[in-house]
Formats: structure tokens, sequence, C-alpha cells
């Protein structure tokens, strides 16, 4: 597994952004995509879940059947895979390597359970946690959104209670940023990136670049 990884992932260095949902994951990660799309480029994960309002097929989700992402995942296509919900989740090799292939540092967006799968593996990325600041703020956040039964959102807040804890165990993240306003986050994410892409990611001047580039918190 380890060896074929190395093999298949060769390039940049990625970056995991982890967090429960409605963190305020989506949001930042938009936000450093639209600042910094010359230097980052996102993966799209697959699942199996239907598309909520506004999500695109290829953009949001790779949203497949059941049965294909089954069978992929027999196949040795996928990094990492989860399951939640009653839905399957996970990373393909090739979405990986599609952003490496345009020299761009790839942005994984998985959960504890993904997290915890590549750890396992030599991918070697930089462990980033987005959490929201309580459990209450969050179920405002899931409850706003309007698009999950009270049976789903029990079921998210019960693993955002698992992950908040999980997050906390020593080395499992390299930082873990607290989303309470969304500037001061995203300019926290913002240092964070710059703090680790001069000794971890020499190429192309990126801690130059972000740091010419990034607007002040204040």
């Amino acid at each position: 597994m380890r060896e074929a990884t190395n093999r298949a992932m060769a390039g940049p260095r990625p970056v995991v952004l982890s967090g429960p949902s409605g963190a305020g994951k989506s949001t930042l990660l938009k936000k450093l995509m639209k600042e910094y799309d010359s230097v980052f480029g996102f993966s799209v994960s697959h699942t199996t879940r239907s598309p909520r309002p506004g999500e695109e097929n290829g953009k949001d989700y790779h949203y497949v059947s059941r049965e294909a992402m089954q069978a992929a995942i027999a196949r040795g296509d996928f990094i990492e895979n989860a399951e939640f919900s009653g839905n399957l989740y996970g990373t393909s090799k090739a979405a990986v390597q599609a952003v490496q292939a345009k020299n761009l540092i790839c942005i994984l967006d998985i959960d504890m359970q993904g997290v915890r799968n590549i750890k396992r593996t030599d991918l070697d990325p930089i462990y980033i946690s987005i959490q929201p600041p309580s459990m209450t703020v969050l179920e405002t956040r899931l409850r706003d959104r309007q698009t999950e039964s009270e049976e789903n959102l029990q079921k998210r807040l019960r693993a955002a209670e698992v992950d908040m804890e999980l997050s906390k165990e020593p080395g499992m993240f390299d930082v873990v940023i607290i989303n309470d306003r969304l500037e001061e986050a995203y300019g926290k994410l913002q240092e964070a990136l710059l703090e680790v892409s001069a000794p971890r990611w020499p190429r192309l001047g990126l801690a130059q670049d972000l740091a010419a580039r990034k607007k002040p918190l204040f």
C-alpha cells in the first residue's frame, strides 16, 4: 500500500483539511482557491450520497453509485475511503494525480476516518484541522443549512463531538484552527500554510508568493 501510494502520488506535498461538517472547511477552501489558484488545486472526492442543492458533479464531488465505488475501492483506486450515515466517501489516486500533474499543491478535504487511513500511507501531507468554536455554534450552522433530516443532523453532531476530541490527540494534526470568525480563521490558515511552505514546499517561491499576496487580518 505504502509503496504503491508513493509511486502513484509523486509530486508536491499535499495538504489535508479535516473537521466536522459545519466547521467551515468548504468556505475557507473556496477563499483559498480563489486567491491562490495558481498555487493550490482541490482534489475532488467521490461519494455515493446525492448532491445537495447547488452542488455540481465533478466540482463539489464525483457522485457515483455504491456499486461503482465499491468496485473502484476493490481495485485499489482509492488512497482512502470511509462510510458515514450510510454513504461512502473517498479520495481517488486519479483525483490527486490530476492536481499534481498541473504542478499544484493538492488540497484534500477528508473526515477523521480518512485522516487515519492516510496516516497509514506514505502520502505525507500537512494535516490541518478546522474546528467550530463550540457544539452549540456547530448545531446552529447545520440547522441553518436546512439540508439534513433530524436523524442525519444528530448523527453529524455525534460524529463532530468525536472528531473534536480526536483532533486534540498529540501528532494527529500539524495545525488546529478554530473557525469562529471567518476572516480571522482564513488568516490563520494562510499563516499556517506560510509557516510550513518554506521548508516543505521549496518550489516556485511559494512562501514569498503567499507573503506578498496575503491580506492583513486587521
